[in-house]
């Protein structure tokens, strides 16, 4: 097999099932798919349509954000993506999308409230929000900073990236990442599902109360705790 053609793959399938999710529209959206062994990840091209796709147009970047192989320009979020791989080792898949409603929550400067079970099958907290970028920030590496601003807010809200597997960065939009590329775009599909829950929760009752403790450890943990049962062993 040629050297990275495994990742390339695998960030070509990955990205394909962002516009089947309906997580994008037109070229809005971009996955990556690292190989920690290589130092390198796989990332979609800048700006080609889904349609015109192949394994062979994903870039290959290392986590310095410099491109090691591609006859294309890598993704304009390239940079972020390279700072989220190198400084969080235990991920090796990134999406980020500008999906409908887990926008909505970034240009609202909210974190998503933990109303649900649904939420709860995959988070115990709120589900982050970064505040806006600093000028200084904007006016320098861009999407570089991205990253160190996703960074920054786990920081100061105490967040373990590894159990927290989506944010928001205010007024732009959603990433999510996991233990491969596929893990990443279902926690982007699952990020734009409960954040449309939870809007549409608002809706229905503003005063709307959290998820009580016992139940949001409960849907947890019998999904992901030690004594899990849900699914097939």
């Amino acid at each position: 097999m040629y050297t990275y053609q495994h990742i390339q793959e695998e960030a070509y399938e990955a990205n394909m099932q962002l516009p089947k999710l309906g997580l994008v529209l037109f070229t809005f959206g971009n996955v990556s798919a690292a190989d920690r062994s290589l130092g390198v990840f796989a990332i979609k091209p800048s700006g080609v349509p889904y349609k015109d796709l192949s394994p062979d147009k994903m870039v290959i970047v290392d986590f310095d954000g410099k491109t090691v192989q591609g006859e294309y320009r890598p993704s304009s979020d390239t940079q972020t993506h390279a700072v989220l791989y190198k400084h969080w080792e235990k991920i090796n898949g990134i999406v980020h999308t500008h999906s409908t409603f887990a926008t909505a929550w970034a240009q609202s400067q909210r974190d998503i409230p933990i109303l649900g079970t649904t939420h709860a099958d995959h988070n115990t907290v709120d589900i982050p929000c970064a505040p806006p970028m600093s000028d200084e920030m904007i006016k320098g590496n861009y999407e570089y900073e991205t990253g160190f601003q996703i960074m920054n807010c786990f920081k100061e809200k105490g967040l373990d990236y590894k159990e927290v597997e989506m944010v928001l960065v205010g007024n732009h939009a959603p990433f999510t990442w996991g233990k491969n590329a596929a893990k990443a775009v279902y926690n982007s599909a699952v990020l734009e599902s409960v954040s449309q829950m939870a809007f549409l929760t608002g809706q229905i009752n503003p005063a709307a109360p959290r998820l009580k403790d016992a139940l949001i450890k409960k849907h947890f943990e019998r999904k992901h705790g030690p004594d899990s049962y849900y699914g097939q062993s």
